[in-house]
């Protein structure tokens, strides 16, 4: 079996959301036979777990920045998917993909996991925003602030991709929501839940009514985690090495869904290879669609009326004492504005299939807890 072995995968966060749906995805490959996959996990037991699925586990976290360090320079690619905000961490897998050029002259690749949280603003709830970020105009991502949350650890991953000894992608989910399921939360290994709808609705049922900062005028950008995951894939199937790539593309277009068995035959994607860049071009969106935080949480009011959970639909602001309370005061995810286009995965063959209108309904889903 290792002598079929082409790439060296090491993946972060595999027990989370994002993390693990991708590694759900990379299993289900059609080159998983050619992968070896890595991850690192903080309990023994279920460092365990992984290796009875025949993935390499290592006991660790983004502290122990020597081990980050070490498996990063066995890798050919890392997907970071833990924690968007640890430089300390993040410069510690880039040294071992360092590491990786110098001993093996070839260019290691880094997918990490960021957000569109790097374009919020302070509007409170009160307003929306006409300013929409895309991924293909790089002047305008290279004007947001370096002060901006995620912006810090971004910029040094792009540092380290025009010094030459690796070429970085960064994906900026940006309101995620739905359900994780497959082998990884079937056995308890992985965490199902997103944050920032589930906080929403365990808010509202908490005070028995749905709520919203300020106006709720606010407006966020959202993608569906299995879309999400495609999307993670797509690049790896990029990155691959060129055979790799090759093959897996037509076995997509012969019908492979990585969540599910073979389909009929698709249309072939046209990938237009142009719009598929690294470094500081190498930003990629993560959404299908918009919403405003009023509309989601007149959705969660309507939701609890019709399951018995609340009497009055109509949500209406959180205190000052409940954002303490529910949120513990950190509400700059769900009372700015984001709004972002994901055009350069979507040029690229990236096609979402999940809209707003599944945002909403996925409420429904996250109520019951």
């Amino acid at each position: 079996m290792h002598s079929t072995i082409k790439t060296h995968i090491l993946l972060t966060g595999a027990t989370g959301y994002i993390g693990g749906s991708v590694l759900t995805k990379l299993l289900s490959h059609p080159l998983s036979e050619t992968f070896r996959i890595t991850v690192v996990v903080r309990a023994a037991e279920k460092a365990t777990q992984f290796r009875k699925m025949g993935i390499q586990a290592v006991v660790g976290s983004y502290a122990d920045l020597y081990v980050l360090t070490e498996l990063a320079s066995k890798a050919d690619l890392v997907v970071a998917c833990a924690d968007a905000d640890n430089l300390e961490a993040t410069k510690a897998i880039l040294s071992g993909s360092k590491q990786r050029f110098e001993q093996t002259g070839k260019i290691p690749s880094l997918i990490h996991t960021s957000g569109t949280g790097v374009l919020i603003d302070d509007a409170k709830g009160m307003h929306a925003s006409d300013t929409i970020y895309n991924d293909l105009d790089i002047p305008q991502l290279k004007s947001i602030p370096a002060t901006q949350p995620h912006r810090n650890v971004d910029l040094a991953i792009v540092e380290a991709d025009k010094e030459g000894y690796v070429k970085t992608y960064i994906i900026l989910p940006s309101t995620i929501y739905g359900r994780a399921a497959g082998p990884l939360v079937d056995a308890g290994l992985q965490n199902p839940r997103s944050q920032q709808i589930p906080q929403l609705v365990d808010a509202a049922l908490a005070r028995g009514r749905a709520g919203f900062f300020g106006k709720g005028a606010n407006i966020w950008p959202n993608v569906h985690i299995l879309d999400l995951a495609s999307l993670y894939i797509l690049l790896i199937d990029l990155i691959l090495p060129h055979e790799h790539g090759e093959r897996s593309q037509q076995q997509s277009r012969q019908g492979h869904r990585e969540d599910g068995p073979p389909s009929r035959p698709r249309t072939p994607v046209i990938l237009d290879h142009a719009y598929f860049t690294h470094g500081e071009s190498g930003f990629y969106f993560a959404e299908n669609g918009e919403h405003t935080l009023l509309s989601v949480a007149q959705a969660i009011g309507q939701t609890m009326v019709d399951a018995g959970k609340a009497t009055d639909p109509e949500p209406s602001p959180f205190t000052e004492a409940e954002s303490e309370q529910y949120f513990g005061g950190v509400t700059k995810y769900l009372d700015s504005n984001s709004r972002c286009k994901a055009d350069r995965g979507k040029k690229l063959g990236w096609r979402p299939k999940k809209t707003t209108k599944d945002l909403l309904s996925s409420v429904k889903q996250e109520l019951k807890g």
